[in-house]
């Protein structure tokens, strides 16, 4: 009987053991499991952060999108100032319209770096595309269908037509 008793008693060691070690080896894999789990919340709230951040970074771009536009029309707001404050020093007519030529080069500078690009229209074919006629005018001097004149500019902004010319196109003299 004491074979058999060793035995069982062999035998419950083992199982002892056994469970030990499957015990153990829970404890390692719910030790695993929580580290991981840990990590996939870090990485979920770092995501998240990283969105927010994204989304108030976009707000902001949009809202001070005009920002480098404005910079660079306020000289022409201050040509135009000065201008307006020298109208009245007797200086020759002249002058003035010599002051608005160069603040219109200084506001299509400014303007062309955004990527606004006039029309050149007069003695070109009309195209409907691009102009809005007006008017038709007889003329010798461009062949028909060519603008004659233009009553406002027409303007791409980058590769899209931001206005179309406002034309007088010409017509053969009857």
């Amino acid at each position: 009987m004491a074979d058999i008793g060793e035995g069982e008693e062999a035998a419950g060691v083992e199982t002892d053991a056994a469970a030990d070690e499957t015990s153990q080896m829970i404890a390692a894999l719910d030790a695993e499991k929580q580290e991981a789990n840990d990590k996939l919340l870090r990485l979920a709230a770092e995501f998240e952060n990283y969105k927010k951040r994204m989304i108030r970074e976009r707000e902001t771009a949009i809202k001070y999108a005009e920002e480098g536009l404005l910079k660079e029309l306020l000289p022409t707001l201050d040509n135009l100032e000065r201008a307006l404050a020298h109208q009245n020093s007797g200086d020759d007519i002249n002058v003035l319209r010599e002051g608005v030529g160069m603040t219109m080069k200084v506001l299509m500078s400014a303007t062309a770096k955004f990527g606004l690009v006039a029309i050149e229209s007069v003695g070109q074919p009309f195209d409907p595309n691009v102009h809005e006629a007006l008017a038709m005018e007889e003329s010798d001097e461009v062949p028909p269908q060519a603008v004659i004149r233009e009553f406002e500019k027409g303007y791409y902004y980058k590769d899209r037509l931001l206005r179309a010319a406002k034309v007088a196109v010409a017509k053969a003299r009857e």
